[in-house]
């Protein structure tokens, strides 16, 4: 449990991938799942004769081009006719290694999705892991390819749509201007589903920053009243970026703007909580506007979720008597338990021992904060004034039940 716990209700570099694809090829052919019943799926005819795991890898190039088996690149045969589109390979289970080493070597983006299908129909989650894993790869950073790939998640099962988009999301391309601008098209276009809309924006949260245009299209998507789900993920995905953009650059202003203006005008609940909230897990100092919404916010947000959140990101920036003057007059009109434990505890965040004063108040208005208020005198006179080693030697740091179910 953390100080930062606040609310009740629950809401890789590419370079990097050919080191870690053999290990994960080694763990895919380990699981039982894969050899008992995966492979075992893959798009084998029950006509098929079995190969035995002792045949040489001539005799097996020839066994599957004279089956009608032939494929491209290492697969296709001296002789195969350039106008034909062959089938997709067909693998063994007995020989789980090798065959995944046949595809990792020659598959492309001419016929990945051919060939990912059997290996998909697996169902195992390792398989799922190394396909995305491959075509991130295979995507590097060709803007074209990554365009590519986002066509194919239009009309993709649930399985293959996952797998399409964290490639995406995790590709070099990504980054490209031209890339972000069709997946912020592609996210909020109204002819595909909510689910589906709400991936592809999903998939943007591991961009740098946002440009000016991007986060305002963001913006006024995520607070549309049929945004939904895609709105939600909308949200989602500007806090992440200013998280990230935040840490290298110290820039959060027009994202901070952008949540708060979600925040206030969205008609969905959840959606206001999320960009109410999210700023606390980067822990910006807000500017004077920024604390003056929030402050607005305070008193008259409807979600007492909501009111939480803006009691928190109060308490870790601005001017500390400001802070509890604010505090002191929204406990005495607030009438949610937990949103006053919030403005309680987040009072001696604000201010420290400055606080007392104030809590005492507080427990004043309302008995139950008595035991409370003692309890946070004694450790204030034993020593301890950082927050976070405070909220740690509390007896209990939910006496009201606000925190049950979160971290």
């Amino acid at each position: 449990m953390t100080p930062e716990s606040l609310h009740r209700s629950a809401a890789g570099p590419s370079a990097d991938l050919p080191r870690r694809r053999a290990p994960l090829l080694l763990a895919v052919c380990g699981g039982v799942a894969l050899l008992a019943a995966g492979v075992a799926l893959l798009t084998r005819h029950p006509d098929d004769t079995a190969a035995t795991a002792g045949q040489d890898a001539a005799q097996e190039a020839s066994r599957k081009g004279a089956g009608g088996g032939g494929q491209r690149g290492a697969f296709a045969g001296p002789g195969a006719a350039p106008e034909e589109e062959p089938p997709p390979p067909r693998f063994e289970e007995a020989v789980c290694w090798r065959e995944l080493e046949r595809f990792d070597t020659a598959v492309s983006m001419e016929n990945f999705r051919a060939w990912a299908a059997p290996l998909l129909a697996s169902g195992d989650s390792l398989v799922a892991d190394y396909l995305t894993e491959r075509l991130t790869e295979l995507i590097g950073n060709d803007a074209d390819r990554a365009t590519e790939v986002l066509t194919w998640a239009r009309d993709a099962g649930a399985d293959e749509f996952e797998v399409l988009l964290g490639a995406l999301r995790r590709s070099e391309a990504v980054h490209q201007g031209q890339v972000t601008a069709k997946m912020l098209a592609q996210g909020m276009d109204t002819t595909l589903e909510g689910g589906r809309r709400a991936g592809i924006l999903s998939a943007l949260d591991t961009q740098k920053r946002f440009e000016p245009a991007a986060l305002d299209s963001l913006k006024t998507f995520a607070k549309d009243p049929v945004a939904g789900e895609a709105g939600w993920a909308a949200t989602r995905t500007i806090a992440r970026v200013m998280k990230r953009d935040f840490e290298a650059r110290g820039n959060v202003a027009p994202y901070m703007d952008a949540l708060l203006t979600i925040g206030t005008e969205s008609p969905d609940e959840n959606i206001r909580y999320l960009a109410l909230s999210t700023p606390m897990h980067a822990t910006p100092v807000l500017d004077d506007q920024a604390r003056a919404r929030y402050a607005q916010v305070l008193t008259q947000e409807g979600s007492p979720d909501g009111r939480e959140a803006a009691a928190h990101n109060l308490s870790v920036s601005g001017d500390r008597k400001e802070v509890l003057d604010l505090f002191s007059q929204a406990f005495g009109n607030e009438r949610d338990t937990c949103v006053r434990w919030a403005l309680f505890r987040f009072a001696a965040r604000a201010a420290g021992r400055e606080a007392l004063p104030v809590m005492a108040q507080m427990a004043l208005a309302d008995p139950r904060f008595q035991p409370l208020y003692q309890i946070f005198e004694q450790l204030y006179a034993s020593g301890h004034h950082d927050f976070v080693r405070l909220w740690t030697n509390l007896p209990d740091q939910d006496p009201f039940g606000c925190l049950v179910g979160h971290d």
